[in-house]
């Protein structure tokens, strides 16, 4: 299918570049305030895409943007914490018990069924998405000209008052525009695959995701999603050079590295892999701004830290959500400051994540969570930014998170 709902208009408020989560959440609330809205996405749905474990701070946008009902009739496999595993050591949050006020539970979710599922309501709003159509090139400015092929080769062009850019991995502003940055975060690559796990009922809590720190290095940790119909999405990340091997031994590798792990070596062992082991390798990447001359860029198009915590998807809400007020304030002539209104905000969470993933690969965080005597209302904040509640403020963790971080940290060393 190329197209779903909308006219065939090349004249429009806002062209979004890319149909995942922030795409979705963005078309859907543009259209809810009256705004045309041509989406455009390279691939065709449902696809593939990893980051099946969702944060119940996501919940808040989902439900903003008219997709609640959707979701929770979909049938995905409920979620309501992560339980972390060192070795002998174990730690789990339950997200319902935290500090910051909203959702407390979420799901775990197949993502090309997610994805899917978005897109087509934002399309019942009126969205026009097309699939199958790229984008080649942008004319930045007050009026932005996309450059657009479909998959017979027609180039065509759009022009919008602005346009945000959605594309995830693809990153296709900061390829075209030469936005890129460096990133402060190290290179790292995942190998995952989706397990057919046979767990026995009880066995595990599949109400939550499950962390595990390999027993020998700690900067090397998998992880294991429990999905809905008895599967398992199960992956391993490490520095690049640790994963690296040719193709056709990826699904050894993987194997090998999950029986090195006493938990998920007894939890999957050999259970069958349900496709081909898939890599994803430096996926860490940043830009100098989010925004500039009649766009912005939203989600993993703009920054992506690591996939520790699950924050991807939480962010790229966020970050529509954000986006999406500050350019109807813009429409309706108020006086609009992108850095102050969209960059900084987005990048307070971001931030407040980005202090929490390198100290997990230090180990300082990992010594935070799985010590003895943890403080109920400490845990409680901690807790809140691992469920995603990363821009509330009112949570000491948020406000100040290294120097919080690097004080708790010595107070755990020091018992």
């Amino acid at each position: 299918m190329n197209t779903i709902s909308g006219s065939s208009d090349n004249d429009v408020d806002v062209a979004i570049i890319g149909a995942g989560p922030s795409g979705a959440v963005a078309a859907a609330l543009l259209r809810q305030a009256g705004r045309s809205v041509l989406v455009l996405e390279r691939q065709h749905f449902p696809r593939f895409s990893i980051g099946e474990s969702l944060l119940p701070q996501s919940m808040a946008y989902l439900e903003e943007a008219g997709m609640l009902q959707a979701v929770v009739e979909a049938g995905f496999q409920h979620k309501n914490g992560a339980h972390f595993i060192h070795r002998e050591r174990s730690s789990a949050f339950d997200f319902r018990d935290k500090h910051s006020a909203g959702w407390g539970t979420t799901y775990q979710v197949d993502r090309a069924t997610f994805d899917d599922l978005l897109i087509r309501c934002a399309a019942q709003q009126g969205a026009d998405v097309r699939f199958g159509h790229s984008v080649r090139a942008m004319q930045a400015g007050d009026a932005p000209v996309l450059d657009v092929e479909d998959e017979a080769g027609h180039v065509y062009q759009v022009r919008a008052r602005f346009v945000l850019d959605a594309s995830g991995f693809g990153r296709v502003l900061p390829r075209l525009l030469n936005l890129e940055a460096p990133t402060r975060m190290p290179t790292r690559a995942a190998i995952f695959t989706h397990v057919c796990d046979g767990i026995p009922f009880g066995a595990i809590d599949r109400n939550k995701i499950v962390v595990a720190v390999h027993p020998e290095r700690r900067d090397v940790w998998y992880w294991m999603i429990p999905l809905a119909g008895g599967r398992s999405s199960v992956g391993c990340v490490a520095e690049a050079s640790f994963l690296d091997c040719p193709d056709e031994e990826r699904d050894a590798r993987l194997r090998e590295l999950i029986l090195e792990e006493p938990t998920l070596g007894a939890l999957i062992g050999t259970a069958p892999f349900l496709m081909p082991v898939r890599h994803i390798g430096g996926y860490a990447a940043n830009v100098a701004q989010l925004h500039g001359p009649g766009y912005a860029l939203l989600g993993n198009a703009g920054e992506f830290l690591d996939p520790v915590f699950s924050s991807g998807v939480t962010i790229a809400m966020r970050s529509a959500h954000l986006a999406v007020q500050t350019l109807l304030r813009q429409f309706a002539g108020g006086s609009v400051d992108w850095r102050v209104d969209y960059d900084l905000p987005l990048r307070k969470g971001i931030d407040t994540f980005r202090a929490f993933v390198e100290r997990w690969y230090t180990g300082e965080l990992q010594e935070i969570i799985f010590y003895p005597e943890q403080t109920a209302s400490i845990r409680r904040m901690i807790s809140a930014v691992l469920a995603g509640y990363a821009w509330d403020e009112s949570n000491p963790y948020v406000a100040d998170p290294q120097r919080r971080l690097n004080a708790l940290y010595q107070v755990c060393v020091q018992g």
